[in-house]
């Protein structure tokens, strides 16, 4: 079989695994589950970095020796302007021209704001950045983040954080048809068969931190997750069988039947 390659931008991927790199009870831990991922785009808040000395922070420094590509977030941002000045700080300290827009305006449920998503990313595609913007999952607003400019969109299963998986796969199936760049699903994905599920619909990948993090066995949890990523992208590429309202005979019975 031929590699399964993808693209965002210019660059070319092989795995479909975003994955964050916070809440792991230790360095040690993060390390180990990264590799069992096999992520190539790790994902973390720009506020959570010492921009002034991005070599010697305390997040950073336990990466080093591997070669990834950053995908810094503006989480804590409740304005495009915020994700902005936020994104443009990162880039400036060299970490990264890739920046995940994520604005909420309500902290209790952390949903993305739409509209000021949408207005950080015309702001950030106009720079020069390679925009991944988070938002919900209406096929309508990821088609005009799309129109804007990103090079992949990235709407949510659920809630972040609440591991409720994908509440609404009709939408997320209208979003992938409608969409000429990759969809990651982010936020809200709890178990191995919500990413297979998801990959069963066709989205080019998926970005997870709290499933893989607060599991008993993070590493394990990452090395599951990847192969359920593996299997959906498999099954997505294979073509399942269409539903029928009745069934129908595997053994072929109907065919020596006596007339």
């Amino acid at each position: 079989m031929k590699p399964d390659v993808w693209h965002i931008g210019n660059h070319e991927l092989t795995s479909r695994f975003f994955i964050g790199t916070g809440l792991f009870p230790s360095p040690y831990v993060q390390r180990e589950a990264i590799e069992a991922s096999g992520a190539e785009v790790l994902t973390f808040a720009i506020r959570r970095i010492n921009l002034e000395a991005t070599e010697d922070d305390s997040i950073l420094q336990h990466l080093q020796g591997k070669s990834y590509q950053y995908l810094p977030n503006t989480s804590g941002a409740s304005t495009a302007e915020e994700a902005v000045r936020i994104a443009r700080l990162a880039r400036a300290s060299g970490l990264s021209d890739w920046i995940k827009v994520e604005i909420s305006a309500n902290d209790r449920t952390l949903l993305p704001d739409p509209i000021e998503t949408l207005k950080a990313t015309e702001i950030l595609v106009k720079e020069g950045f390679t925009v991944l913007p988070y938002t919900s999952d209406d096929p309508v607003i990821c088609k005009r983040l799309e129109e804007a400019g990103a090079a992949a969109v990235m709407p949510g299963a659920a809630p972040i954080g609440t591991g409720l998986g994908i509440l609404n796969p009709y939408n997320l199936g209208l979003i992938v048809e409608e969409a000429k760049v990759p969809i990651i699903v982010d936020a809200g994905l709890g178990s191995v068969s919500d990413v297979t599920q998801a990959m069963e619909l066709g989205v080019a990948g998926v970005l997870m931190n709290t499933p893989v993090a607060k599991a008993k066995d993070p590493a394990g949890m990452a090395r599951a997750m990847r192969l359920g990523i593996e299997a959906g992208r498999l099954a997505y590429l294979s073509g399942r069988i269409s539903k029928k309202r009745y069934a129908s005979a595997s053994s072929g019975y109907e065919e020596f039947k006596l007339k």
